[in-house]
């Protein structure tokens, strides 16, 4: 931190130390700034702001890199289980064999939700989205689970994180249920995470339930995909109702709020979309054409990032991934065509080349829930349920942070100056 910025403002003049991470840019300190110069910097959207100090998840949207406590993410969806991805984020390390069999046992047991929310459900409308039902939901376990809602013990954070990671695929997989009128599916302890989350959804009473492994192993890979991706707009408002000192329950509805939004969690659903309006290869070009047009409002979904600014290595993953479950499932969809070939002719097109629009990981993620059988309604509520461990990862690491404060944005005032007040009779 020897390195100083220097700004001059008027006649003041103030030297800003310099940090340096373990990797990635500089950062300048301002936090003296205002105290010093009178002044404050402009950031709409925070996009050249450091708001946090963090060792969770690094990206690199210039070389397209993504990388969990240190590990490219390429190789965790290659090599580990998703279970084994919520302990690295949650803990800092990949775990020995004991090590995760005892996390695995841990949320194994946490997977069942208190008897009373089953009431709880029934209180909503039937043809309500699955996204409120869990902002609603998720906010209420406080109500239902209040030891474990002081932040300033760290066996009761400990024990509300695991009960979020566990429980959320119960209430997500009710969510679906309540909105397809079938009964709740109880929690299977023999199964996987990821394979009992599968049952809970797809399981009737009427006949048994076998998890296709491929299946679920494409399941568990996007949940690794979406598991954490560092200050996104759905972490940082975790970090902000956090920072207040509310409940981690609290902070995680907050979050699921913010994701159903749809420039963030409901982009996969778009994509979706705009590949079931092209319908077929052969028309392509027309819709590439249209892209291209300033004049034509129709966008190509799935494509750029906000951050990457290369080709989003969770992308490569999907890819092949979707390749597998559809060789399984012997499905043959001319969505899945459009894509791939959509894919190819973007990347080879000079325009999309230039403004750097590569597929991103929501250009395929969306095809693979949809083989799998979710409706479009649930894509977010599933995103909501991986991600739910970045943020209980980051939401830890923020109470444990000496240097965190409650988040407090300045603003650019632009209003009326001081006037003093006119009766209404003079008005």
């Amino acid at each position: 931190m020897s390195e100083q910025a220097k700004l001059t403002l008027g006649a003041k003049a103030l030297e800003m130390p310099v940090m340096d991470g373990s990797i990635g840019p500089q950062v300048i300190d301002i936090r003296k700034m205002y105290a010093q110069t009178g002044a404050f910097t402009f950031d709409p959207g925070f996009t050249s702001t450091a708001s946090c100090l963090s060792a969770i998840t690094y990206i690199d949207g210039d070389e397209g890199v993504l990388l969990h406590r240190g590990y490219p993410i390429q190789q965790l969806a290659e090599h580990s289980s998703f279970p084994e991805v919520a302990y690295l984020l949650t803990e800092g390390e990949l775990p020995t064999k004991e090590e995760l069999d005892t996390f695995v046992y841990t949320i194994t047991r946490h997977t069942m939700v208190h008897e009373q929310l089953m009431q709880f459900f029934r209180g909503f409308r039937r043809d309500a989205h699955p996204m409120a039902i869990m902002c609603g939901v998720v906010g209420a376990l406080s109500a239902f689970y209040h030891d474990s809602t002081d932040i300033d013990d760290p066996k009761q954070r400990m024990i509300a994180s695991h009960r979020l990671i566990a429980k959320m695929p119960t209430i997500a997989a009710m969510a679906y249920k309540y909105s397809v009128g079938q009964p709740f599916v109880y929690p299977d302890n023999s199964l996987s995470y990821t394979g009992n989350f599968l049952r809970m959804t797809f399981a009737v009473p009427a006949e048994p339930y076998i998890v296709n492994p491929v299946v679920e192993r494409a399941l568990d890979r996007i949940f690794i995909l979406h598991a954490d991706h560092e200050q996104n707009a759905s972490t940082s408002t975790v970090r902000l109702a956090g920072s207040s000192g509310a409940n981690p329950f609290a902070c995680i509805a907050a979050g699921i709020a913010c994701l159903w939004g749809p420039a963030h969690g409901g982009a996969n659903e778009a994509a979706l979309n705009m590949l079931r309006e092209i319908g077929r290869p052969e028309r392509i070009p027309e819709y590439i054409a249209r892209a291209k047009d300033k004049d034509d409002p129709f966008r190509l979904m799935g494509f750029g990032h906000r951050v990457y600014k290369n080709y989003d290595p969770r992308a490569t993953v999907m890819q092949q991934t979707v390749r597998e479950l559809f060789a399984e499932l012997k499905v043959s969809d001319p969505i899945f065509e459009v894509a791939l070939q959509l894919e190819a002719m973007a990347l080879n097109d000079p325009y999309f080349i230039e403004k750097k629009l590569f597929p991103n990981v929501d250009f395929y993620s969306g095809i693979i829930l949809s083989a799998i059988g979710f409706p479009t309604s649930m894509f977010t509520a599933l995103f909501a349920l991986a991600r739910t461990v970045g943020w209980v990862a980051q939401w830890n690491e923020m109470i444990g942070d000496p240097e965190q404060k409650i988040g407090r944005p300045r603003q650019l005032y632009t209003g009326a100056p001081q006037r003093d007040y006119v009766p209404i009779s003079k008005r």
